[in-house]
C-alpha cells in the first residue's frame, strides 16, 4: 500500500464535498475491508458493534476499550488505499481520555472518527428504548476535546448525538449545531427506524448546513434510498454497519448447517470462495509479483 494517511483523509473529505454521497460499506476487520475496496468502493467504515462481535464474542455493550479499537483499525487501515472512518463510541472516559483517543487513531492512520453522547458504558443506538447521554455542557466540551486533540487537521473528527430517543429532535439538532459551532467537521445524529425519516433527515440537513452521516440500515424510508439518491435528501455520508457482520453471520449459519446435516461441503462449493478468488481477494498475485522483483534484483 502507497497511500499516505494524509492523502486518504484528503481523499475523504473531498468524496464528502463532491455532488454524490460517499457509501461506506461496514466491516470488521482487514478481510471485509479488502473486500470493499475491490468492490470499488471508495470508503469503508468500521463498526464498534461488528468488532465487539468479532474481537470478543460479545453485543455491542461498552466493552470495546480504546487500546483494543485502535490497535485493531491500525491494521485494518494499513491493508487498504481507501480512507477509513471509525466508531470510536464515547471516546472512552473524560476530555483527557477523548484527547489519548484521538492520538491513538490518527496514529492509527484513519481518516475519520465519530464519537457520541452517551454516557458509559454506551449500548448500540438500535437496542430497544433510548439511551442514556451526557448533559449538554459536558457533551459538548468532550467534542471540543476531540477537536483540539487533532494534530492533522485533515483528520475528521464526526460528532454523533443519541440524544433524539429520549429528548426529542429538537435536542438533537440543538447538540449538532453545538458540536459543529465548536469545530466538528460532520455530524452524525442517530436515528430509528421511523416512517417520517427522510423529512426527518432533510430537516437536521437543514438546521445545521454542514455534512451529515447517517445510519441507512435502521430500517424504513432511509434504507430503500438508492445511492444515487442519498445526497437529495441530505445524507453526505451513508454507513451500512451491519452489512459485514449480518451477511458473515447468515452465511456461516447456513453453511454450518449445511455441513452438519449433510457431513460435506463437496455441494456447497458454489456458495464459497475458492481457494484462487480468496486468494485473488487477498491480493496475492501482487505480493509475489513484488516479492519476486526484490528477490530478483529489477526495479520497483
Amino acid at each position: 500500500m502507497n497511500i499516505t494517511s494524509q492523502a486518504k483523509r484528503q481523499k475523504l473529505r473531498s468524496l464528502i464535498a463532491g455532488d454524490v454521497a460517499l457509501v461506506a460499506p461496514g466491516i470488521y476487520d482487514g478481510y471485509g475491508a479488502r473486500l470493499v475496496q475491490n468492490a470499488g468502493f471508495h470508503a469503508a467504515y468500521m463498526t464498534g458493534n461488528g468488532v465487539s462481535a468479532s474481537l470478543l464474542g460479545a453485543p455491542d455493550i461498552g466493552q470495546v476499550d480504546l487500546t483494543l479499537m485502535a490497535d485493531h483499525a491500525r491494521r485494518v487501515s494499513a491493508c487498504i488505499d481507501i480512507p477509513l472512518i471509525c466508531d470510536a463510541d464515547t471516546g472512552y472516559g473524560g476530555v483527557l481520555n477523548i484527547k489519548r483517543t484521538v492520538t491513538e487513531f490518527e496514529a492509527a492512520g484513519v481518516a475519520a472518527i465519530h464519537i457520541e453522547d452517551q454516557t458509559f458504558p454506551k449500548q448500540c443506538a438500535q437496542f430497544q428504548g433510548s439511551r442514556t447521554v451526557l448533559p449538554f455542557e459536558t457533551a459538548l466540551a468532550h467534542i471540543r476535546a476531540a477537536v483540539n486533540a487533532k494534530s492533522d487537521p485533515d483528520f475528521m473528527i464526526i460528532a454523533r448525538t443519541d440524544s433524539v430517543g429520549a429528548f426529542g429532535l429538537d435536542e438533537g439538532i440543538r447538540r449538532a449545531k453545538a458540536f459543529i459551532a465548536t469545530g466538528a467537521d460532520a455530524v452524525f445524529v442517530e436515528l430509528k427506524a421511523s416512517p417520517d425519516a427522510l423529512q426527518i433527515i432533510k430537516r437536521i440537513k437543514y438546521e445545521v448546513s454542514t455534512p451529515c452521516l447517517f445510519n441507512v440500515d435502521v430500517g424504513g424510508p432511509i434504507s430503500e434510498l438508492k445511492a444515487a439518491e442519498l445526497k437529495a435528501h441530505g445524507i453526505d455520508i451513508a454507513i451500512h454497519p451491519s452489512l459485514a457482520r449480518g451477511v458473515f453471520g447468515f452465511a456461516m449459519q447456513a453453511a454450518l448447517e449445511h455441513l452438519k446435516e449433510q457431513q460435506s461441503l463437496n455441494a456447497y462449493g458454489s456458495q464459497m470462495f475458492s481457494s484462487t478468488q480468496y486468494n485473488q481477494s487477498l491480493g496475492l498475485d501482487e505480493i509475489q509479483a513484488w516479492e519476486n522483483q526484490v528477490l530478483e534484483g529489477r526495479a520497483l
